[in-house]
């Protein structure tokens, strides 16, 4: 049986991503910062199927030593790792000119979690895969990265195509060791389902998808080995629209919609 390391699992994405592989029977190490969801999480998933081990670890990979630990602890407790899913992320909104020192600190946090973080597990548990001569990678990026820049995003948008660009790298690099790797790259996802209840406007709803619908295209797909994964047609036109339209409209557009928020 296989293990599946998912970051972020505490809630959204990862957590459904968590739900999809236990219930097509993968092993789970759940990491998140926030360690009661995770417990939670593991109830929940342990009742419908309790013949698969999940293991739940509170971990903060902002912080430069944590992808370090998590490997090492991994390795005490002799886990191996087939599968990495980089999920975990998180977004600073701002006029980049007028945030303040500590929106800043948030700033470096986030770009320690949505770029350097990723790279250090990568790098940590390729090594291990190489050895195996079988592995898989799946990077969270967004449709974000596919825009020319993030008026009043910038810094996430940034990071997010940071994401894209490294995991297109580097898979091809590893296209004959046995090791594929994945960027998955969702729009804008209502992270609980209950929240799809509060909207009111059909036209937002139909912007949006639930994190449940993501996970599921992304094990589909990402099982295919597919190289960036988009789930549903909105994204897809956004990303076409990102290639077709002037980049100077496409901020615009993008600010008006951020401001909206």
């Amino acid at each position: 049986m296989e293990t599946v390391l998912i970051t972020g699992a505490s809630s959204g994405i990862g957590c459904e991503l968590a739900k999809v592989y236990a219930k097509n029977n993968y092993d789970l190490v759940l990491v998140g910062r926030r360690i009661e969801r995770l417990k939670q999480l593991k109830s929940e998933i342990k009742k419908s199927n309790p013949k698969i081990q999940v293991k739940v670890i509170e971990i903060d990979l902002s912080k430069s030593k944590s992808p370090e630990d998590l490997f090492l602890l991994l390795k005490k407790e002799n886990i191996k790792i087939d599968i990495l899913i980089n999920n975990a992320g998180m977004g600073v909104y701002g006029n980049f000119l007028e945030l303040s020192k500590e929106e800043m600190k948030k700033i470096e946090k986030m770009l320690n979690l949505n770029m350097i973080a990723i790279v250090k597990l990568t790098k940590i548990f390729l090594n291990k895969m190489k050895t195996h001569k079988k592995g898989a990678i799946l990077n969270v990026a967004s449709t974000a990265a596919f825009q020319p820049g993030g008026p009043l995003m910038a810094t996430y948008y940034a990071s997010k195509s940071f994401v894209l660009s490294f995991s297109e790298g580097i898979r091809y690099e590893l296209k004959d060791t046995g090791i594929k790797v994945s960027a998955l790259c969702p729009g804008p996802t209502i992270t609980e389902f209950e929240k799809m209840s509060e909207i009111k406007n059909w036209r937002d709803k139909i912007k949006v998808m639930s994190a449940k619908k993501v996970a599921k295209i992304a094990f589909r797909d990402f099982k295919k080995g597919k190289k960036i994964i988009v789930p549903g047609y909105l994204n897809k036109f956004s990303i076409l629209a990102s290639k077709i339209f002037p980049r100077e409209l496409l901020l615009k557009i993008i600010k008006k919609i951020q401001q909206n928020k």
